[in-house]
């Protein structure tokens, strides 16, 4: 049984613009998350990917299909078993600043959920929990970011107290949403290698949420790799096939515009996948269809009338009418180089 399974969900939002008008962000999503296991999302800004992050956490609610937590609907747990989800499910958050509350110390904000939810039966033992995994995170001596202000931490260690605060409530899987997308480089891996320590020392599964091919690969390293595009899951594989042998087209150019490669390409990298427009479609009006149809150099009539499902291929799942014909493609350039 999966820790997590997000069964065909879809997600409308109010159009501003036309408040008669829905903006569906997420649709039909099929995703499961299995204890111990990390999962890595990707995709262009606007794709999605945050919130079906924000959607697995409790932040947002879902207009079609439900989510299920240890195989339980989430809608209809009671209140005892909703706390334990609550509880279950953690996020970290891109903006470790916007994070933290600016009035309050690091005691003070990460204290209130050990104390709310009784994890702590008073401060002081609510201080030698976060003491506890603030040592797990490399934040020592402990009591200099304890009792500080998040504006006087730099980024890294906002991040790590993140994690720690994430970590502290004993959490079965946390969705990093961006995590080291603000960070400096030189911090990027450090803040990785910290989560996948989690990872297996905790089993605790992990949603790595980034537009960062190359971070993704490394986090997931025996995981899975979901690629967005448009509200949609295109393709889903495990990370070094899908990123050694991708097979929707929208991933295939994704990965050639990499300056430097994260995995080899299915045409030996020799070149990029010319697209037809380098125009990103707006999710308030999609394409008809196949929503990348409008920019694949592979385009049919038919990927403008079908909408492909995203159907079990090679070992994976790929929503492309035409990836048969594309696999045959590829492999008589590989053949000629």
């Amino acid at each position: 049984m999966s820790l997590l399974k997000i069964d065909n969900i879809s997600i409308e939002f109010d159009n501003r613009v036309n408040k008669k008008e829905k903006v569906k962000v997420l649709s039909d999503i099929n995703l499961e998350v299995g204890e111990g296991e990390i999962v890595a999302v990707v995709g262009e800004s606007g794709c999605g990917k945050t919130t079906l992050g924000k959607l697995i956490v409790g932040i947002h609610k879902q207009t079609k299909g439900k989510i299920l937590y240890k195989g339980k609907d989430i809608s209809k747990l009671k209140r005892a078993e909703f706390k334990d989800y609550r509880l279950g499910v953690q996020m970290v958050h891109q903006d470790s600043f916007a994070a933290l509350n600016p009035n309050r110390t690091i005691f003070q904000s990460l204290s209130m959920p050990l104390l709310q939810h009784k994890i702590a039966k008073n401060k002081a033992e609510a201080e030698k929990i976060l003491k506890e995994y603030f040592a797990e995170v490399g934040l020592v001596p402990q009591e200099q970011f304890l009792y500080k202000y998040p504006h006087q931490l730099s980024g890294g260690q906002r991040q790590r107290i993140l994690l720690a605060r994430a970590l502290s409530v004993k959490p079965k899987l946390i969705v990093a949403d961006e995590p080291v997308s603000m960070v400096d480089v030189s911090l990027r891996i450090s803040l990785i290698d910290l989560m996948t320590k989690m990872n297996k020392k905790y089993n605790i599964s992990f949603v790595y949420i980034t537009h960062d091919l190359a971070t993704a690969r490394y986090i997931a390293k025996n995981g899975r790799l979901v690629v967005m595009y448009l509200g949609k899951i295109i393709e889903l594989n495990n990370i070094y096939d899908a990123i050694d042998h991708p097979k929707h087209p929208y991933f295939h150019a994704l990965l050639a515009a990499v300056p430097q490669s994260v995995g080899k390409r299915s045409d030996g990298g020799s070149k990029e996948l010319p697209l037809r427009t380098l125009d990103m479609p707006s999710i308030i009006n999609p394409p008809s269809g196949c929503k990348f149809h409008t920019r694949c150099p592979y385009y049919t009539e038919k990927c403008e009338k079908e909408e492909p499902e995203l159907l079990q291929y090679k070992g994976g799942y790929v929503a492309c009418h035409h990836v048969e014909r594309i696999e045959r493609e590829r492999e008589k350039v590989k053949e000629v180089i």
